[in-house]
């Protein structure tokens, strides 16, 4: 199996809306979103399958050595040989990959957020670097459209976060701010009881409201003249927006459903999307 095959068979594997994405790219840009997005699952699942906090540590270790290797070296793991040839012909910061392993490392040293600004700098990291490494492969010539990715990159992990609130709780991590819960009168044993209380919907509705505000933001930012390289972000976008519409749509029982669209409905917003005038 070639490294670009083992990138693909990853992306595909993992069923995720960025799959949907992709489909439309030219080769070479579909060739490296794919192994920038396998990179990403990779050290993802590093964190989320290890159940030893140290071996994972020692993982995400050897993973920033694999880095080190796809800028001045030989590396051993197909993703990170699939990335060679990539980080140089988009111009992908090593420091920006370094960042991503970063992310997911928080995840072994906060499963709690104190405030909004602590969880700014995981979503940073887990998502909003992404979106700075895919517009370098997507391409712009507006540097508005940086600011585009990083809001966005917020709004998707926003988005995780309000999704998955229930079985991020069953892995004792709750992403909700801190003092944001304390504000709406929700308890962590509340979270971790799935117990849903009014208190709660309303806590839920304040982080809707605040994911929404940054698609908004996002959106405004991009330029007129990158919008056609951007579509695929824009296409994310889209089944995200939508992912969110659907958690508030079913009452936001997120502590004991997890809301997920059909792949019908993905295509046919991808389609839609690529080909909106």
């Amino acid at each position: 199996m070639t490294p670009d095959q083992y990138c693909q068979d990853k992306a595909a594997a993992s069923g995720s809306s960025f799959y949907y994405s992709f489909m439309f790219l030219p080769k070479e840009q579909r060739r490296a979103i794919t192994a920038l997005y396998a990179f990403c699952r990779e050290v993802d699942d590093v964190v989320d399958e290890c159940s030893d906090a140290n071996v994972a540590r020692t993982t995400l270790n050897w993973w920033r050595a694999q880095v080190a290797e796809i800028y001045g070296g030989k590396p051993q793991h197909p993703v990170a040989q699939a990335l060679v040839p990539i980080v140089q012909q988009f111009n992908m910061s090593q420091e920006h990959l370094l960042e991503i392993i970063d992310g997911m490392e928080m995840d072994l040293d906060l499963p709690r957020y104190a405030d909004f600004k602590s969880l700014q700098l995981y979503c940073y990291r887990v998502a909003s670097v992404v979106g700075l490494l895919s517009v370098e492969i997507f391409g712009y010539t507006d540097r508005q459209t940086l600011k585009y990715a990083h809001d966005l990159g917020l709004a998707f992990q926003l988005t995780n976060i309000i999704r998955d609130v229930g079985e991020d709780a069953r892995r004792n991590r709750i992403y909700l701010p801190q003092d944001e819960m304390r504000q709406f009168g929700v308890t962590e044993a509340d979270i971790l009881n799935s117990h849903e209380t009014e208190n709660f919907q309303k806590l839920m509705a304040f982080q809707i409201e605040r994911a929404q505000r940054y698609y908004q933001q996002a959106l405004a930012h991009l330029p007129a003249a990158d919008r056609k390289t951007q579509r695929t972000g824009l296409i994310m976008a889209a089944i995200y927006r939508a992912t969110l519409d659907e958690v508030i749509a079913s009452g936001c029982h997120v502590l004991k459903e997890r809301v997920s669209l059909g792949t019908g409905y993905k295509l046919w917003l991808a389609f839609k999307t690529w080909f909106k005038k």
